[in-house]
């Protein structure tokens, strides 16, 4: 049986991932933090990788670690699938992580401005 509680905490995932803006990252802390619950980075990754057997469209590629890096991109079916993604986006990626991470950094927390 599926747990109802995870399954409402992933989509809650999956809507503030969708509303992350093109060219921008965010965190996986972040959108712990923006849904009450700041010590569930680890489930918001967990949400992420097992959005890419949905069937709608979740730019997880845009959730990297607190540092910039991508550490989730294993998860793509590439090595440098999450890498492309991004850069064509504009953003640029070295050595597996965001240059200029805090320029392309988007806060959840500007979810709760509007």
């Amino acid at each position: 049986m599926k747990n109802p509680k995870k399954n409402d905490f992933f989509e809650q995932v999956y809507e503030v991932t969708k509303k992350i803006p093109f060219g921008r990252v965010t965190s996986y802390g972040a959108i712990a933090r923006i849904l009450g619950s700041p010590q569930s980075s680890r489930l918001v990754g967990y949400a992420l990788n097992n959005s890419q057997s949905l069937n709608n469209y979740i730019p997880a590629h845009r959730v990297v670690n607190r540092n910039g890096l991508l550490t989730g991109k294993h998860h793509f079916g590439g090595e440098t699938l999450m890498q492309q993604l991004l850069e064509n986006e504009g953003i640029q990626v070295e050595d597996d992580s965001i240059v200029d991470f805090e320029k392309f950094f988007w806060d959840p927390v500007e979810l709760l401005k509007h």
